[in-house]
């Protein structure tokens, strides 16, 4: 019997996989039997050395929501993994312009276009797709001095259903995972303040931070086949903070 959490003979696509969640998604695809493109703006020279055979390089800068419009075209990819994303913060009454559009290009605008081509490429070539977006907790909730991050990760949440409803029957799965807090980078600030890291740990009934790897085996689940009959559902892997 094949093993429905395998991914042998399986082409992936992770974007911004040079570090963090997106590098630990890219070596647990990798780890289940795929081969895994990882797409970053700089060099992932870590997850590339980790992979090694079976992984190999694309420069993509999601700045420019339409970067991705030829990268498929050079070889079959079965799985897309949207994880690339930025955020940035001041106060809704001080936001700019500038900040605002630059949030909505790679968090949402990219994630549809880069989809898009995705799937016009699945179809072209009648085959079969996985797409996995990152959501975030602030998908379902507010958050404080970050509306352009809040509202591009309501608008993934809603862009997972909406390709989900348009392309499910033609053999596309489109999920999303939305991330609780997790140990990375983007978080040892949190991590680091005793009173915020206590205050976040005291809401989540697991009682831990996330670890990146948490992450990455959801998205193995998603990716594979034992998820077939899984569309346009956004996965929170939060700890049960969402449940609090």
């Amino acid at each position: 019997m094949t093993n429905p959490f395998r991914l042998d003979g399986k082409t992936a696509l992770v974007t911004g996989a040079n570090a963090g969640i997106g590098q630990a998604i890219a070596l647990a695809l990798g780890q289940a039997g795929a081969q895994v493109v990882v797409a970053a703006r700089r060099p992932a020279t870590e997850t590339l050395a980790a992979l090694g055979a079976q992984g190999r390089t694309l420069t993509l800068d999601l700045s420019d929501p339409l970067a991705a419009r030829d990268a498929f075209a050079a070889e079959p990819v079965d799985i897309l993994v949207n994880n690339a994303g930025t955020i940035r913060r001041a106060d809704s009454l001080d936001y700019s312009e500038a900040d605002w559009d630059a949030v909505m290009d790679v968090n949402l605008k990219a994630v549809f276009f880069t989809t898009q081509a995705f799937a016009r490429a699945v179809t072209a070539r009648e085959g079969r797709g996985k797409v996995i977006n990152i959501a975030s907790l602030l998908s379902f909730q507010g958050g404080i001095r970050v509306p352009a991050y809040t509202a591009s990760k309501h608008g993934v949440a809603g862009l997972t259903k909406i390709l989900a409803n348009e392309w499910a029957a033609g053999g596309i799965n489109v999920n999303a995972i939305a991330p609780g807090y997790i140990e990375t980078a983007n978080t040892a600030a949190l991590r680091e303040d005793p009173e915020r890291s206590a205050a976040i740990l005291d809401r989540i009934p697991a009682g831990r931070w996330g670890r990146p790897e948490d992450i990455a085996q959801t998205a193995v689940f998603l990716a594979a086949p034992a998820s077939d009959y899984i569309h346009g559902a956004v996965l929170n892997v939060d700890g049960g903070w969402l449940a609090r």
